[in-house]
């Protein structure tokens, strides 16, 4: 049965990950015309009619997920997530598909590295020598001594950073707070931040720009009701491989679409980091199923 589920997992977790990348490359056209503050605004108001349809449905409705009991650190997840969407969509405008995937799959490293002194576990030796291989692969893509390093090939780290924090309160506060009630503070704290900032950058959009923005939203929506659904039948940690994927759709649509080019440096960093990650998921499940 746990094979199957696992099976079932994977079946959603591989077109999660190409509708996140349509969703990426949607958000760089937008944002190339449109100010990107507005564009996550739209975004995070169909998100939050998303959530409140779901939290209608479940037992206890729209008073049970409001109750929370770690309402300070929901909404720093929530204002997190934001913040990194706004970071990852300006990278996508000015370094490309690529080289924002090829930094940013470096994420579930930080999250290694930061899960001892944010929720107090122990990183061994094995793990620590993967995080370090993963960041020699982040150097190798971002070039310091070529002289080609600049302040927005940093960028992607930024985000990967926030997402990585954003991961690990997450877990934090699952200990009292179930998923349901985490995504409901996600979308509906979310969508409160983004319209405080996204309402004084608003911009007239064109009729074709508009059926974008549909598409945009559209997939967000599918693309975390998978996700949500996946991890509902399959352990997080079996599925996660998976989502390296995302960076494969992602290197395609750049180059296909946006003329990206994927240099040397870069494929051969992100082999590295991707490789240092999925050690550091191996090693985290086998301790869990050793303990």
């Amino acid at each position: 049965m746990a094979e199957q589920n696992l099976r079932r997992g994977i079946v959603m977790m591989v077109p999660t990950t190409i509708i996140f990348a349509l969703q990426d490359g949607i958000s760089r056209h937008l944002a190339g015309t449109y100010n990107t503050y507005m564009v996550v605004m739209i975004r995070y108001w169909f998100f939050a009619l998303f959530v409140l349809a779901l939290a209608a449905r479940r037992p206890g409705g729209l008073a049970r997920a409001m109750r929370a009991r770690h309402p300070v650190l929901q909404s720093l997840r929530a204002l997190l997530l934001v913040v990194e969407i706004y970071v990852m969509i300006y990278a996508f405008v000015h370094l490309g598909l690529v080289d924002t995937h090829a930094v940013f799959i470096c994420y579930p490293l930080l999250v290694a590295a930061l899960s001892g002194p944010v929720l107090g576990e122990k990183v061994g030796w094995r793990r620590w020598a993967a995080i370090g291989v993963g960041f020699a692969g982040v150097l190798v893509i971002l070039q310091p001594g070529g002289g080609t390093l600049s302040v927005t090939a940093v960028v992607p780290l930024a985000a990967a950073a926030m997402f990585a924090l954003y991961g690990l309160l997450t877990r934090y506060v699952s200990h009292n707070d179930p998923g349901d009630v985490s995504f409901f503070w996600t979308g509906i704290v979310g969508t409160i931040i983004a319209t405080a900032v996204g309402m004084w950058f608003w911009q007239p959009m064109s009729g074709g720009d508009w059926l974008w923005m549909g598409l945009l939203c559209l997939t967000a929506v599918s693309g975390h009701w998978l996700l949500i659904r996946a991890y509902e039948i399959a352990e997080a940690s079996a599925l996660q491989p998976f989502a390296y994927l995302q960076l494969v759709w992602g290197a395609a649509l750049g180059m296909a679409v946006f003329g990206d080019v994927l240099r040397a440096n870069v494929a051969l960093g992100a082999a590295i980091v991707a490789s240092a990650g999925l050690f550091t998921l191996w090693r985290s499940h086998r301790k869990a199923r050793a303990g």
